[in-house]
């Protein structure tokens, strides 16, 4: 007979990777394998789960309903088994912990790599995206994110706050001159982060008066650090947040711009969604490293 719960894990990582072959290798498991265990599952259900387009794989309306009952199914087994090897009364097992890039190498890794020695027997995978995760779904158990987070569902440890900045390099302000207020930006080279918007506008809904008009786009990155860094490179204005250009700002190499027309701060959490019990090594986690984030970034504001 098939092994359901097989399948179900191995349709899980089939969406999750967007490929047969991307599951295959991240399950450490033949392409063929993969191939019949999803097939088998379609043919149990006697129903289309995925689509096979000439790039990704796509849900069928049925395939969607399918995953979404099977990762929840998936996550009560692994729960069952975190109790039973003991992880909710020990310091013990695998923590997932998600940041974005830039605060993830800067901030989190070194906490990261403390906590490690303070508990040896806890294994930490650190996952670093700038977009947002589902802490659920994704198999997170502690998130570091700026701004009020989005599910009420989940629990909101404040460890400090960040500032969206405008930053320039002095050799760019002493070649093109200083903007005097945001309008100004209309005739400057501007350095746009993707992930904010698009490569023609700048989003200034976060407190940035009222100004929505278009910048001149000279390069358009998709991490911060490719932002910060041609910013440096004198290339234009970039839009950073004061954690990122902390160092920077430090060693003179780049300047603020527009200062006293900053928009308020934007608070910074350690998200975990609420468990009972709450298994020991996430807990062992907030409580160290929210006072360690709480004075960096206390130093960066």
């Amino acid at each position: 007979m098939m092994d359901r719960l097989e399948a179900m894990t191995v349709l899980a990582a089939v969406v999750e990777a967007g490929s047969l072959s991307a599951a295959a290798r991240a399950l450490g498991i033949p392409l063929t394998n993969v191939s019949r265990r999803v097939s088998e599952l379609e043919k149990h259900l006697g129903t289309q789960l995925l689509v096979r387009g000439a790039r990704r794989l796509n849900l069928t309306e049925a395939g969607a309903r399918y995953v979404a009952a099977c990762r929840r199914i998936l996550e009560q087994v692994a729960e069952a088994e975190r109790m039973a090897s003991g992880e909710h009364v020990a310091l013990t097992g695998e923590l997932v912990v998600s940041a974005t890039h830039v605060f993830g190498r800067t901030h989190v890794l070194p906490i990261v790599c403390d906590f490690l020695r303070e508990y040896p027997d806890i294994r930490v995978r650190l996952q670093q995206t700038d977009f947002s995760v589902n802490l659920v779904e994704d198999h997170v158990d502690v998130a570091v994110r700026m701004g009020t987070p989005r599910d009420g569902n989940l629990v909101a440890v404040p460890v400090g706050q960040a500032r969206r900045m405008m930053c320039a390099s002095r050799e760019y302000l002493a070649r093109r001159g200083t903007p005097r207020s945001v309008a100004d930006l209309a005739g400057h080279d501007c350095i746009v982060l993707e992930t904010l918007g698009s490569s023609g506008r700048w989003d200034f809904a976060h407190g940035w008066l009222d100004y929505d008009g278009p910048v001149r786009s000279r390069i358009a990155v998709s991490t911060a650090e490719a932002s910060l860094e041609a910013v440096i490179q004198g290339l234009g204005i970039g839009h950073l947040l004061s954690y990122q250009a902390v160092d920077a700002i430090a060693s003179e190499r780049i300047a603020y711009v527009l200062e006293d027309q900053q928009p308020a701060p934007d608070p910074v959490n350690l998200l975990y969604a609420p468990r009972r019990p709450l298994p020991m090594k996430i807990r062992a986690f907030i409580d160290f490293a929210s006072p360690r984030l709480r004075t960096l970034l206390g130093a960066a504001a």
